[in-house]
């Protein structure tokens, strides 16, 4: 085995994990949530930006407004997930990072003065930070269900701002009863990797 990390955290983190689809009732404490955050918050990025942003879906008022926005078979595992997370991309993360990255302050002008820039940019970072914030739920020994199939505009209308671009939303748990669908297959090694 070429892996260091240890058989069982393989499992946890991946070879086992899988999209949840029923959560059980148990709720998922702010304390998880930090535990989380303060692990994943080290994954890296271009530039060490930290444009990921979370918006934390608790209050009843709050869950409806957002499973309106939800295509059709989300809505019922947004409704009853005990802890909805939306993830977006902040446009202005460059405003941080001359407190981010201390050797290059001169970063935040020289690289992302443009807004076109930054909004790609803000694109790929934080998508790279939403894989490790799937992981991070993993670790916390909670089950993840990522969800693209929403109304991004009235995603962003209902709970954001214009400098805020979301990226997805994610039901967050332990699973429940029938929580897995079947596991799709994946593409191997020699259908993805090319050597040159």
């Amino acid at each position: 085995m070429s892996l260091v990390l240890d058989s069982a955290a393989q499992d946890l983190l991946f070879r086992e994990a899988r999209t949840a689809n029923s959560f059980s009732d148990e709720p998922v404490t702010e304390e998880q949530v930090q535990a989380i955050y303060d692990l994943v918050k080290f994954g890296p990025t271009a530039f060490n930006q930290t444009p990921l942003r979370i918006t934390l879906v608790r209050s009843a008022e709050a869950r409806e407004r957002l499973v309106k926005h939800m295509a059709a078979g989300n809505q019922p595992k947004t409704q009853a997930a005990p802890l909805v997370a939306i993830l977006s991309a902040d446009n202005e993360f460059h405003e941080e990072l001359p407190a981010l990255l201390p050797s290059f302050p001169q970063a935040k002008d020289l690289f992302f003065g443009e807004r076109p820039v930054r909004e790609q940019s803000a694109l790929v970072n934080s998508a790279l930070q939403a894989a490790y914030f799937i992981v991070g739920i993993r670790a916390a020994g909670l089950a993840a269900g990522p969800m693209t199939g929403l109304d991004f505009a009235g995603v962003q209308k209902e709970f954001l701002d214009d400098d805020h671009t979301p990226l997805m939303v994610i039901n967050i748990g332990k699973p429940g009863e029938n929580a897995w669908y079947p596991r799709s297959p994946r593409l191997d090694f020699d259908q993805v990797v090319t050597t040159v």
